[in-house]
């Protein structure tokens, strides 16, 4: 643990300064959680490109490997999964089965439609991006013990449920 002040901490102290009345104690969490995200994001992408992928690519080739065999999923269900639209999605693939990591097979159940499957390159591609990224990540959580790591984790899991049963909420009321 470390009481040197960071990024975040001088900004409050700007504000204080500034707009003494202004709460921001949200920043303490969210700011430092953007900051994070944008730190992280260089190394991470560099796995991906390493294995000739996007992050956009990687998350549907993820989504197929996670799935399990066959490793086919609908369009629909790649989509609700990874929150993005249809037509980002067809980019996505469209891309995918050009560098032979998808195919697009008609679904048994209905013929009018096509599944998304894995090939065997693509298999490869996601469990080599994903096992590289994954040491990549361990590495920016090497200062944390494993009760500090684990710790952040369900305080970070307590946040994002909540966050999602109230945007739920929202949605209801609206």
């Amino acid at each position: 643990m470390t009481d040197a002040p960071d990024h975040i901490d001088r900004l409050q102290a700007q504000w204080a300064r500034e707009l003494p009345d202004l709460d921001t104690r949200g920043m303490e969490v969210l700011g430092r959680a953007r900051r994070i995200v944008l730190q992280s994001r260089p190394a991470i992408e560099a796995v991906f490109a390493r294995h000739g992928l996007d992050a956009g690519e990687f998350d549907v080739l993820s989504t197929l490997r996670r799935s399990g065999p066959p490793y086919a999923l609908r369009p629909t269900e790649l989509y609700r999964s990874l929150m993005i639209s249809s037509g980002g999605l067809t980019d996505r693939l469209n891309r995918l089965v050009r560098a032979g990591m998808i195919t697009r097979p008609p679904s048994p159940g209905d013929g009018r439609s096509l599944l998304v499957r894995l090939t065997d390159k693509g298999r490869a591609a996601a469990e080599a991006a994903l096992r590289e990224d994954m040491g990549v990540e361990a590495g920016m959580l090497a200062m944390l013990s494993d009760a500090e790591r684990k710790a952040l984790a369900d305080l970070l899991r307590k946040l994002a449920l909540g966050m999602e049963a109230s945007q739920a909420a929202q949605n209801a009321d609206g």
